[in-house]
Order: structure tokens, then sequence, then C-alpha cells
């Protein structure tokens, strides 16, 4: 009986776009008498038949936003399968940047919300992964040394920066899952670990040589990517390929590169205007100062020292 049960549940193919400007994602809300009602969404809807489900993604911003985004300008984000009791749904979620012009066009009931106000919202199960990959916290700590993992704080991220002739599978295996979820590695490490950890990490790293090899549908869509970025054409094709977020550097002197010439906050800035990426300053720059990074169009800040 219960296995007839499950078979008899309705599938629904669902589009579901996200749209994003200057670091604030589009929300709306489901009335009471909705599917999932009473709780926050993203705009979106049923794939109809003859539609793929892109297509169906464009429809639905047309209809329930009134914006009119070219097939061209939607990236695929992520297809998630998700169960409810009664329906088993197949989400379809893409990702579109809105220009200043076309995000002014927005109206109500839908919001701009940013990125690190998200998981205070009451979203729908089948949105949750989702929504953890659209937050991001405003701090990054760069370290060789996984113990750090222990002591970091819940407003940070952790970039475990080492070799690959240094990553030892005995000390990786030693960290939970939730843990590990708190972790960036290089896109190398990442190939050496087993399924489960590879489950487990959310971010990947790119070094810029790495990044320019790769192309747009290259990366896993499952994953977010953050890339590292010394100029603007780095930006640009971060972006262009479906990359999440970028180290921007160098900001400032550093310590460590003491002879690297350092952009300059008027540089930085620049820059960050001319991309969608979440980006993160990167390079003389500590916690005191992610006022000054987001005031020249920064994200947050990341570094080795004091974090």
């Amino acid at each position: 009986m219960e296995k007839d049960k499950f078979m008899s549940k309705p599938n629904l193919n669902v589009a579901i776009g996200l749209l994003v400007h200057q670091n604030r994602i589009l929300v709306g809300w489901r009335e009471e008498n909705q599917h999932q009602g009473n709780k926050h969404e993203f705009p979106g809807g049923k794939v109809e038949a003859g539609e793929t489900p892109v297509e169906a993604c464009r429809r639905e911003i047309y209809e329930e936003v009134g914006l009119n985004v070219g097939l061209d300008n939607w990236k695929k984000f992520d297809v998630i399968r998700h169960e409810y009791d009664d329906v088993i749904v197949l989400l379809h979620f893409f990702i579109a940047y809105l220009s200043d012009e076309e995000s002014q066009k927005v109206v109500a009931p839908w919001k701009w919300i940013a990125r690190d106000q998200l998981l205070q919202l009451n979203f729908p199960k089948a949105n949750t992964s989702i929504v953890k990959r659209l937050y991001w916290q405003r701090l990054i700590k760069i370290s060789h040394v996984l113990s750090s993992l222990n002591h970091i704080p819940d407003d940070r991220l952790l970039y475990w920066r080492i070799a690959e002739s240094e990553f030892s599978h005995e000390e990786f295996s030693q960290y939970s899952i939730e843990k590990l979820s708190k972790i960036i590695v290089n896109i190398n490490i990442f190939n050496q670990l087993g399924e489960l950890q590879k489950n487990a990490i959310q971010t990947i790293h790119l070094k810029q040589d790495q990044l320019l090899q790769l192309s747009r549908n290259q990366l896993d869509s499952s994953k977010r990517y953050i890339a590292a970025c010394h100029n603007l054409e780095a930006l640009k094709h971060a972006e262009k390929i479906g990359c999440d977020a970028a180290f921007l550097s160098p900001v400032l002197a550093t310590e460590t590169h003491p002879d690297a010439k350092g952009l300059g906050w008027k540089n930085f800035a620049e820059m960050a205007l001319h991309t969608n990426l979440v980006i993160f300053a990167l390079g003389g720059v500590s916690p005191e100062l992610l006022n000054d990074a987001q005031n020249n169009h920064a994200y947050g800040v990341a570094g080795i020292r004091s974090f």
C-alpha cells in the first residue's frame, strides 16, 4: 500500500528564476491558499507542454514580474528533486542579472532582499539548498591549517589554501559533513576527494590560470565557484562561465606579497562595478575594513591575518 501511495504522487516540473541585482535577490510571498502557502518564494511556475524549462522560466518571469529577460541571459543554476507529502517536484533553477534600469521596474509584491538576509526568510523546504548557495558570509579566512575549522565563527568561511602535495585524506576525513560545508578548497584538491566529501563541499576555488582555461558549461551546477581575479578580464571571464564569486586582489600592499602593487580602492571599485559576481576584497584588508570595502562595491573581505 505504501509503495502504491508513493507511486501515485504526481510529478511536476517547475522552472524558477533567480533574479539578481547588486547582491540582492528578488523574492515574493506565497498566499495562504497556494501550495506551500505563507512562505517566501522565488518567481517561477509549472513547465507547460512543449516548453523547455528555460522557456518556461522566461515566460513565468514575464507573467509574474513583468520583465522580459532574453533566453540568452538565463544561466542554468541547479536542478533539484524534492518530494512533498502530496507531490514530487523537479525544480529547474536559472539565474539572470538585471541592470539598474530593469531592477527599477520591479513592483510589489516582489522585493529585493540582500543575500545575507535570505536565511532569515521562510522558504519552502525544496528551496533550502538554493537559499544556502545564494547566501554568503561577509568574511572569509584564508589558512593552510585545516584545524581552523574547529574555531571558525558562523559569520565567516574558511578557504583552506594548501599545495596538492600537502593534502591528507586522513586529516580531511576527521571532519564532519557540517564542518566541511564551511570550507572552500581549490579544484585540484576537490578532485582528490571521495564522493561523500565532494558532496559536503559547497564552494570550489579557482586560481586565475585555472579559471581562464575553463569555458561555460564546464562547471558543476550543483556547486558554487569562487575565482581568484587580478584584473577585469578575469572577472568578466569568471562571470561568463558561471562562477558565483571572486577574490579581487591585491587591494593594498601585503606582508606576504610586498612586491605586488595593490590595485587601490579606486581601481578596485571600478572593476567591481563591472561585474555581477559576489566580490571579496583580498590583500591588505581586515574585518575592520569591511565597511570601506562595501563602500567600494565589495560584498565582503578575505584575508590571512586578523580573520
